[in-house]
């Protein structure tokens, strides 16, 4: 048995279903061993999207996707997708062909120190050396990818090293280690420390969702009627329907997010981390906040962070089961649950009103973002997976789309541009037959646009709407508040998006005004191939709270009008939900899913009335183990960069 088929038999067994790739001459002795291992490939236009798409898989799925790439060129494109599932906290197994063990060291084509630069960006990156360590190198590399808080990581192997035969060739599934369950007695001080304060709110994040437990969040929420806030681009973690939801942390949230996160008096961070981002700035927890922090890796926002008063190392979802034990039997008096649910609707009201897009007069002309991400709401099933790009256009998506289902949404928290189409590609192949929507800026959707064709042989139906301002919004947005009056290296020509859709073998359409938006969706959901909506933006909206004071571009008529159904009759063919590239096994069968400063002052709350200690029981009865598989993989919330690009 060669190294390669050994690689392929491993990552199979442990769990690795696809493969995403550009393919290089280095590493042929694995990917020629994959499809017989039943391993998916999936060719990419560009390494940066191949490793975009297995990032985004392994967020959604929880298991790590296989990206591979060759040497120098090669693991280099991939590095901002490396870079992202780090971020993002998702599994990942990234492997580099490289140079032949014999010129190792002697300037050969494309040699690089992969590993001690690339690897930086990895949770663990590994050299293997020679055939006899590739088996333990690859089996620590899978338990890296998937333990404690999961991320990508990263080996280099010499291309004649995957061709040579390999001596220890057991085949054996590779897992992350379970993480420890909680101490009943830190999760009962935890619950205190919230039942007993008059302002408490919860800031959920990715550590949930990677438990399958946002169900276990909703009751612990109506058990103690605590607010919850979502961390960044976590927002299908909480029903966003739900009374007790306030919105989602960071860029682009409305004022009443930042002011009612400052003003909690008793704060539980659960699987997320305080980074830049989700604590705006480092604003909060407030100074008069006393929090708790349930992680797998606690206080991993940094050193400068107020140490919480509580700190547990442990699995959300096992916390969460725990802490339903001990409060079955209920732990707040009546009075105590009137007046949160009274401040609960207070707060609710203001997040309600801060998010309406009719909140702010609207001129036109050209499309309005927020009507925009209405329309989606109403016409999109609770189950549709959303994907965004970074840019500021994200925030309407934030404010406006309302996420009813976890598992329903990925975002890149590392601030990437060019992700929305890679990770949609990924999402409909995760999760055949669930309909797929990507959102992208113009200049985001550009770097990765050639993806479509990708989309195309690949069949995938998914959607992808582009919102067009013709320049990098979010740094023309940064150039006007530093008072720029010119947009240097920010303006951008036009391109013909939807034209480039058709290039490549799908459908597109050009939409000039809301008016027109609603239909043409309904046409685009329709077509059973890739679909793109050419959005012309007016161009005053530099983000969801800015203007630019220049006059208003007419945005371009509409330029392509589609046929009734939106596909010519040669396009007429069907597109299996799970119909698999020629010659490729097909796909796995679909999972079951898991379960600023404000702008006017608060209101004053009302004088709390004298809280009885809660009644946490004693008796501690053992944690509910769920049967089965090991910790799945995070969507942790990562650290993050200060603005988007």
């Amino acid at each position: 048995m060669t190294v390669g088929r050994f690689a392929a038999a491993t990552l199979a067994a442990s769990g690795v279903k696809v493969a995403f790739t550009v393919p290089g001459e280095s590493f042929l002795g694995l990917l020629d061993e994959l499809p017989g291992a039943g391993i998916r490939v999936v060719a990419a236009r560009h390494e940066s999207a191949a490793a975009f798409m297995a990032s985004a898989y392994g967020s959604l799925t929880g298991r790590p996707a296989l990206c591979l790439g060759t040497r120098a060129v090669g693991a280099a494109n991939m590095a901002i997708g490396i870079h992202a599932a780090r971020a993002d906290s998702a599994p990942m197994v990234a492997i580099v062909g490289g140079v032949r063990t014999a010129v190792r060291g002697r300037e050969a084509f494309q040699e690089a120190d992969i590993a001690g630069s690339i690897g930086r960006l990895a949770k663990w990156a590994g050299d293997v050396p020679d055939a006899d360590d590739f088996p333990e190198s690859l089996r620590e590399a899978l338990r890296q990818a998937t333990s404690g808080r999961p991320g990508p990581v990263l080996l280099t192997v010499p291309e004649d090293v995957l061709d040579a035969p390999v001596v220890a060739s057991t085949i054996a599934p590779q897992r992350g280690t379970r993480p420890l369950q909680p101490d009943p007695a830190t999760v009962r001080a935890v619950l205190h420390l919230v039942a007993g304060a008059r302002s408490p709110v919860i800031l959920a994040g990715a550590g949930v969702l990677r438990s399958s437990a946002s169900t276990d969040l909703l009751k612990l929420a109506e058990t103690l009627t605590v607010p919850v806030m979502a961390a960044w681009r976590r927002p299908d973690v909480f029903p966003n329907d739900h009374p007790l939801y306030l919105g989602m942390t960071g860029l682009g949230s409305p004022a009443t997010v930042r002011e009612r996160l400052l003003q909690a008096d008793a704060l539980l961070v659960l699987g997320c981390r305080l980074n830049e981002i989700a604590s705006f700035d480092y604003a909060a927890p407030g100074a008069e906040t006393r929090w708790a922090h349930v992680d797998v890796e606690p206080r991993s926002g940094g050193s400068g962070l107020r140490a919480p008063d509580i700190a547990l190392a442990a699995d959300a979802g096992a916390f969460l089961r725990v802490a339903r034990d001990l409060l079955a039997g209920g732990v707040l008096e009546a009075a105590v649950v009137e007046m949160r649910r009274a401040g609960a609707e207070t707060d609710r009201a203001a997040f309600a009103e801060a998010a309406n897009v009719d909140s702010e007069p609207w001129d036109g002309p050209g499309v309005h973002p927020g009507r925009v991400i209405a329309s989606l709401a109403s016409q999109l099933g609770p189950e549709t997976i959303l994907t965004t790009d970074a840019g500021n256009f994200a925030s309407w998506a934030a404010r406006g789309y309302v996420f009813r289902r976890p598992g329903t949404f990925l975002g890149p928290t590392s601030g990437a541009m060019g992700y929305a189409l890679p990770a949609a590609i990924a999402a409909a192949i995760a999760r055949p037959g669930r309909q797929v929507v990507a959102l992208a800026g113009d200049g985001g959707f550009a770097m990765t646009m050639a993806e479509i064709e990708t989309a195309v042989r690949e069949r995938l139906p998914i959607t992808v709407l582009v919102f067009d301002n013709r320049r990098f919004g979010t740094i023309r947005a940064h150039q006007e508040a530093r008072g720029a009056g010119e947009g240097i290296a920010t303006e951008l020509g036009p391109i013909d998006f939807a034209g480039i859709a058709e290039a490549c073998g799908g459908v597109g359409f050009r939409v000039g005004g809301d008016a027109e938006f609603e239909e043409t969706l309904s046409t685009a959901l329709k077509a059973r191939r890739p679909a793109v909506l050419h959005l012309d933006l007016d161009r005053r909206w530099l983000s969801i709270d800015r203007r630019a004071d220049e006059p208003t571009v007419e945005a371009p008529s509409a330029t392509r009008a589609p046929s009734e159904d939106g596909v010519t009759d040669e396009d007429q063919r069907p597109i299996p939900d799970e119909a698999p590239p020629p010659g490729e096994p097909s796909p796995p069968a679909p999972e079951e899913p898991g379960p600023g400063e404000p702008e006017e002052p608060a209101p004053e709350e009302p004088a709390a009335p004298e809280q009885p200690e809660p009644t946490v029981p004693e008796e501690v009865p053992p944690p509910e183990e769920p049967e089965g598989a090991p910790v799945a993989a995070s969507r942790e919330e990562p650290a993050s960069i200060a603005t988007e690009g």
